[in-house]
């Protein structure tokens, strides 16, 4: 595989534990939208608690489950004087362990995008499934097994329905007709998202709490299935349940946005965030960086969508 990997500092080994393990371990189970002929059909519920049938199983709510995250600044990044457990690769410069950056306003979703949501992209769009464990899973959970190309895909997708139907709520509706457009988040959108503005180490405070997030554990549960009142934005599952994809490409900080609007077409690694259920407290921070082919399909790969100009 073939990386962008611009101003790449040489770090100690330890820094690129999580970067080296994902990137070799998470190589491409097939090229991006290659289908199994086994790919099974795709079933939905009649009903869904707490999510609309009639609006592509998206959230219950006025803006269809998309959160706003108001713009201005945020730290990002970690310093291991604060947070021992974090990797040399969060670090934003040789001198400087985080940095300051102005995010303008941005919604994300709620939730992790559920299967239910992607079969009736499938459905309705006629997209390849190239692993079938992206349309095996129970309606209410994460999908995953899906690429970062499947996951653009869908947000593409999403975008031209909500444009086209009546459904769509009209708050939404008027940020569509303003030029907003459904995407992936960028990894600094995603990571105030997760952390605020308090420089919080992980989404629901200083530490890791069990009964607040779906870690070290045995496979994933149901989008929001642990409350988190102290998360900031609302929102759920930004610690552990799957990794998230990001539209932005895999490379040290300090971060620099022009980097995500001119690299969608790029030969990269992209960052994924979040870490999954299985992971340890490590590797759920607000601020932890994995990075992986496009064209990887695992069973704790999923993502969420955002709202951006």
């Amino acid at each position: 595989m073939t990386a962008v990997l611009k101003r790449w500092p040489a770090l100690a080994a330890v820094g690129l534990v999580l970067a080296v393990w994902l990137s070799l371990s998470l190589a491409p189970d097939a090229p991006a939208g290659q289908a199994t002929p086994e790919a099974p059909a795709v079933e939905l519920p009649a009903e869904l608690a707490g999510f609309r049938a009639d609006a592509w199983f998206l959230p219950d709510d006025g803006m269809l489950g998309f959160v706003e995250v108001p713009g201005g600044p945020f730290t990002m990044g970690s310093d291991r004087a604060v947070d021992p457990l974090a990797f040399d690769i969060e670090r934003w410069s040789p001198t400087q362990a985080q940095g300051r950056v102005d995010v303008p306003t941005f919604y994300i979703g709620r939730y992790e995008v559920t299967g239910a949501q992607y079969a009736v992209f499938v459905r309705e769009s006629g997209h390849r499934v190239a692993d079938q464990g992206a349309l095996t899973g129970r309606p209410n959970f994460p999908v995953v097994s899906v690429a970062w190309t499947d996951a653009l895909a869908y947000a593409r997708w999403l975008e031209q329905a909500l444009r086209a139907s009546s459904v769509t709520p009209a708050p939404l509706a008027r940020l569509l007709s303003d030029g907003w457009h459904v995407t992936l988040p960028t990894e600094a959108e995603w990571e105030k998202a997760a952390r605020g503005t308090d420089g919080r180490i992980f989404p629901l405070g200083d530490a890791p709490r069990a009964e607040r997030a779906n870690y070290q554990g045995p496979g994933l549960t149901r989008v929001g299935a642990f409350e988190c009142p102290e998360c900031p934005y609302g929102l759920a599952d930004m610690s552990g349940n799957a990794w998230e994809w990001t539209r932005s490409p895999y490379q040290a900080y300090p971060y620099d946005e022009s980097d995500d609007a001119a690299s969608l077409d790029a030969d990269a690694l992209w960052v994924m965030r979040g870490g999954s259920f299985s992971d340890g407290p490590q590797n759920i921070r607000a601020a932890v960086r994995g990075g992986a082919d496009p064209g990887a399909r695992r069973p704790f790969i999923g993502f969420r969508l955002a709202l951006s100009r």
